[in-house]
């Protein structure tokens, strides 16, 4: 996957990721405006969860609780939190906080006035009250608009997310810009990915962002899968798939009328030559690989070896918790599946899965070498209800030359 990810961000011909040579490039600060978009609306909807429904003193005290109180930075979140209060209500609250603290109305007014939220910026504040500036606005904001909602929260804050990613767009940090734009150069990349992976069947409107995606692990269905062995087994076209073959009405009446489908279309997905180099990799699965156990399993009345490919699979799906230093402390069993995906010569296909789901599977240990059994057991049906004709007439091409 890191392969296919590095071809999609360096290797195509004006690529995007060029910029990252050039620090002058005027693409620079729209990945740069994309990064904090995404990154900030992040925070913003966490912090919108830890706020949204509280009382005014009850998000008050929540925010309070965020840093290590001193007179400077009370004042900091005082004058962000609760802007509408006066001086006489600021210097009661910074009192009743440090009751010690020594005071003058000249001080208090002084204080007041440097530290107005239009005075000073939003990281400054953030960072002197050493709390994420985007809490003390979200804070803030739901304090004034308790009814907003999460859409309405991004778009209010547009100008907040400029004003707290401005440190970024400063030339000097082109360090810091370059690991950003990377991660927003693998997001295209992974979304060209996708665009290849729905052609040949993949079920889902998104795809994971992570290195470990891979298909037929990255919640992938048996279906999507068939619909992909069947591909490769059609030279890299795609068919629709046909549940009807054909309606009969009426047979033997004057009304005789029978029903079928149009030719499907078809559509070229794969080229052919990749399509076979694939079918023999499959085949080299059953006859040397993980999937060995089903090597022999059909033969003609002659007594040929039927040729099967396939590739097998297995998941112990779990949700894991890790504390500082990487240390797992929970792990919690989700399911466990296995798979086979299969062709019979270049005619032939399928999918068989085991599933357990929930808690109970952890008491399970199954691997593929489960459903390739389950394939050789029921070879003789399968055999029977496919027509052994149709398998001795068709048999395997052979990879076409490159011209």
């Amino acid at each position: 996957m890191r392969d296919l990810v590095q071809y999609h961000t360096l290797a195509i011909p004006g690529s995007t990721a060029m910029v990252l040579k050039d620090p002058l490039s005027p693409i620079r600060r729209q990945y740069l405006q994309k990064f904090a978009q995404q990154e900030g609306r992040i925070f913003l909807f966490r912090f919108y969860d830890k706020y949204k429904g509280r009382t005014p003193e009850e998000a008050w005290q929540l925010v309070l609780h965020q840093t290590r109180l001193t007179p400077l930075r009370l004042v900091v979140l005082l004058r962000s939190v609760e802007p509408e209060k006066d001086v006489k209500a600021f210097t009661t609250a910074l009192r009743q906080a440090f009751p010690t603290i020594k005071i003058s109305p000249e001080q208090a007014n002084q204080l007041y006035a440097k530290l107005d939220p239009h005075a000073l910026s939003l990281a400054d504040r953030g960072y002197v009250a050493r709390i994420h500036p985007l809490e003390l606005w979200t804070a803030a904001f739901l304090r004034q608009h308790p009814k907003t909602s999460k859409s309405e929260l991004a778009q209010a804050s547009e100008q907040e997310l400029v004003e707290v990613y401005a440190w970024l767009f400063k030339t000097h940090r082109k360090t810091a810009q370059d690991s950003r734009i990377r991660l927003i150069l693998e997001q295209e990349a992974f979304m060209e990915i996708h665009k290849a992976w729905k052609r040949v069947g993949y079920p889902f409107a998104t795809l994971v962002t992570s290195l470990a995606t891979a298909i037929g692990s990255s919640a992938d269905r048996p279906a999507a899968l068939t619909e992909l062995i069947g591909i490769l087994v059609n030279e890299g076209q795609k068919l629709p798939t046909v549940t009807i073959r054909q309606l009969h009405f009426a047979e033997g009446t004057p009304f005789d009328t029978r029903v079928v489908p149009q030719t499907p279309s078809r559509e070229q997905v794969l080229n052919p030559l990749v399509a076979q180099v694939l079918r023999q990799e499959l085949i080299g699965v059953v006859e040397h690989g993980t999937a060995i156990s089903a090597k022999g399993a059909m033969k003609s009345s002659e007594g040929r070896v039927i040729s099967i490919g396939g590739k097998t699979g297995t998941g112990d799906h779990r949700q894991k918790v890790y504390e500082r230093g990487y240390r797992l402390i929970e792990s919690r069993p989700i399911s466990r599946t296995a798979t086979f995906v299969f062709l019979i010569e270049n005619r032939f296909f399928g999918t068989i899965t085991a599933q357990v789901a929930g808690p109970q599977s952890a008491d399970f240990s199954f691997t593929s070498s489960l459903p390739v059994h389950i394939f050789r057991l029921f070879a003789p049906h399968l055999q029977a209800h496919m027509m052994p004709h149709a398998l001795e007439t068709k048999g395997p091409q052979p990879l076409q030359p490159r011209s």
